[in-house]
């Protein structure tokens, strides 16, 4: 399949983002065809460098940016602004993340571009909502996990609270948000009408902890650090074997009678402790010493395979390096490249979602772009001359 006939290629997006949530969902778009076009300004302080999520030319700024193009325009100039507004009348999508605050001093807010686009989707993430008591103070994953109660339930009780591995909040919000402007992009084929889509740190935060946030509000109890154990099922959790660790799940009577008949523990099925699932979390320290004792007989690759043979879920705690090694994920092909004229081949992660009539292409289309590479390009393409260009660089509105 061709870029041009991804699902999306129809598209074009201005992408205002900054950071790491809104470049997330920019990615998105980008990846599955649409044309994303970078809106930075020329003189961002350390922007030729890179900005939060590394050098320009470091692997984080690579695997984020990719398949997208990069223009500059200062819209604090008014010659800058109207570039800009024009662009914005022309395009399918904005995407932002800046504070409340800061789009409508720069007046590229929604509804001042609905003015000149009414059919624009406008997308916003924001650290806590673009309303409320919290609508200006800047967000970051880390105080949005916190916030959000996620490093109250992650970790072991020990050692306090202990943030994911991963910014989770980031990467969620600019999903969720991805997932709002195809919603919205679909709502206009039938409807004919933009509208402001938004999401916060907050917001995917809280909706991230599921069945922990239905807890508490069905049952009044607040949920505690578990460490590696499930919250709920057990035995369910890492287990360490001669040579290193591994997850097993055998949570329910079925799953429960076949791992004690795999590993020859047919004691353990005989003992009242662990009789159901309520008896075996209610002793569950219990049990899991039971189960340390027995996997720790063998290396992880005796159980992995004789668990899973009679259904019982089993893998290894893998490294990130183990994780690209393993055969399964060489199979998925999670990895595609990019060619950089100056980095050479590189690789960076897929988007993981796999159509059957609409496969990603082997390879992106654009490496992470420098600085205002294709402002001449991308300009030309919505009709401005040479001269034209030369003006607007000549009275810095775009350089």
């Amino acid at each position: 399949m061709t870029n041009n006939n991804l699902p999306l290629s129809k598209y074009k997006v201005l992408d205002l983002t900054i950071a790491r949530a809104g470049p997330t969902a920019a990615r998105v778009m980008a990846d599955w065809g649409a044309d994303v076009i970078q809106v930075s300004p020329p003189d961002r302080p350390g922007q030729k460098g890179g900005n939060i999520t590394g050098h320009r030319d470091g692997f984080d700024f690579q695997n984020l940016q990719r398949n997208k193009r990069s223009i500059t325009i200062d819209l604090k100039n008014p010659e800058g602004y109207e570039l800009f507004v024009n662009l914005a009348s022309k395009v399918d999508v904005i995407i932002e993340n800046y504070r409340a605050d800061v789009k409508h001093r720069l007046k590229i807010d929604y509804e001042t571009i609905k003015k000149i686009n009414p059919n624009i989707i406008y997308g916003s993430i924001s650290g806590f909502g673009q309303d409320g008591p919290y609508k200006d103070r800047p967000g970051l994953d880390q105080i949005a996990q916190g916030m959000g109660g996620l490093m109250s339930i992650t970790g072991v009780p020990e050692t306090g609270p202990v943030r994911v591995g991963i910014p989770i909040n980031d990467l969620c919000a600019g999903m969720f948000l991805a997932q709002g402007l195809l919603l919205a992009l679909l709502n206009r084929e039938n409807t004919g009408e933009g509208q402001w889509v938004h999401t916060s740190l907050l917001e995917s935060a809280i909706f991230m902890l599921d069945f922990q946030a239905s807890k508490w509000l069905q049952k009044g109890e607040i949920p505690i650090q578990a460490g590696n154990n499930h919250p709920t099922g057990i035995p369910q959790g890492c287990y360490m074997t001669s040579d290193k660790s591994i997850n097993i799940s055998a949570v329910g009577d079925k799953l429960f009678s076949r791992f004690c008949k795999s590993v020859e523990a047919q004691y353990l099925l005989d003992d009242s402790h662990y009789k159901d699932d309520e008896s075996r979390l209610k002793n569950r320290d219990m049990l899991n010493d039971e189960i340390s004792k027995i996997i720790i007989k063998h290396k992880a690759e005796y159980w992995i395979e004789k668990l899973n043979k009679v259904g019982v879920p089993c893998g290894p705690v893998n490294n990130i390096a183990q994780v690209f090694e393993d055969p399964q994920v060489q199979y998925l092909s999670m990895t595609h490249k990019v060619k950089h004229k100056r980095l050479g081949d590189l690789s960076v992660v897929r988007q993981p979602i796999n159509l059957s009539n609409a496969d990603q292409p082997e390879n992106f289309r654009y490496p992470a772009p420098e600085l205002g590479e294709h402002l001449e390009e991308v300009l030309k393409e919505f009709g401005y001359s040479n001269k034209d260009i030369d003006k607007l660089k000549t009275n810095n509105a775009i350089a």
